[in-house]
């Protein structure tokens, strides 16, 4: 059963210490309009639910961290791909196919959702440029933050000056894969079995924040911060595609996590 949300409960902003004083935000699903299983403050477009509801979520989102800015977003498919925001904003029925994006340029907010993957949020204060992407398991093997950074750095960032953010994802204890998933990480990288804790027979409990914030480390930067917030044990406050798949239930919120230039 969805939890009991209402309208007039205020918008939940988690915010990271490293990103303070950037207008920035990981948010979950209290504050929100929406009703049934997607109860709250859900922004998925392709989530199923009442389009004016999925508005409604994304202005208050938007009103929560930067109020005025223009929400950029892009059309999520698990991949590494990472895109530049300039001076032409695609509307939201033209998001390009990508699940990150970069920008230099203020009164911009830039927003991924996600509903168990990792949102990291990433600035370089001294250049100007921040960054925000979607790090489910595919996108993170295949290298999405650091095609997030190497966008940065093509804006005038410097790896060594960027911090970052891993907010709200699913936590080990709650993320239990099979054989074959451990092996493919293990293939890629044999350290990878440092992300991993033995569950039930053939089956392994994988640390996506831990793998992602390692990702960022690997990458030269001044500073990663983990937010340690479980999507799957929390449904109060947050959605969660495996926690809805485990129940049966019919469909899933997404939240939103957003960052921008003050």
């Amino acid at each position: 059963m969805a939890p009991d949300m209402t309208c007039g409960e205020a918008v939940e902003v988690n915010r990271a210490a490293l990103l303070e004083g950037l207008p920035h935000g990981f948010l979950g699903r209290r504050g929100g309009v929406s009703r049934g299983e997607v109860a709250g403050l859900n922004v998925g477009l392709g989530s199923g639910d009442n389009a004016d509801h999925v508005a409604e979520n994304r202005a208050r989102a938007v009103a929560a961290v930067q109020p005025g800015a223009q929400l950029v977003s892009v059309y999520q498919v698990h991949s590494p791909d990472c895109v530049t925001v300039g001076g032409d904003v695609w509307t939201d029925e033209r998001r390009p196919h990508a699940d990150a994006l970069v920008t230099d340029r203020p009164g911009l907010l830039l927003g991924i959702v996600t509903a168990d993957c990792a949102p990291v949020l990433l600035a370089d204060r001294e250049a100007g440029v921040v960054g925000a992407a979607h790090a489910g398991w595919k996108g993170a093997i295949g290298g999405v933050t650091d095609r997030t950074i190497e966008a940065m750095e093509a804006l005038g960032a410097r790896a060594d000056r960027i911090v970052a953010a891993v907010g709200p994802c699913i936590a080990q204890a709650s993320y239990e894969v099979d054989e074959a998933f451990f092996e493919r990480f293990c293939k890629d990288d044999a350290g990878n079995a440092r992300f991993f804790k033995p569950g039930r027979k053939s089956h392994h409990h994988f640390d996506l924040e831990g793998y992602v914030a390692a990702r960022l480390e690997a990458g030269g930067l001044a500073a990663v911060e983990r937010l340690r917030l479980d999507t799957y044990a929390e449904p109060d406050r947050f959605f969660s595609f495996r926690r809805a798949t485990h129940r049966s239930e019919p469909a899933y919120g997404r939240e939103l996590s957003l960052i921008g230039l003050g």
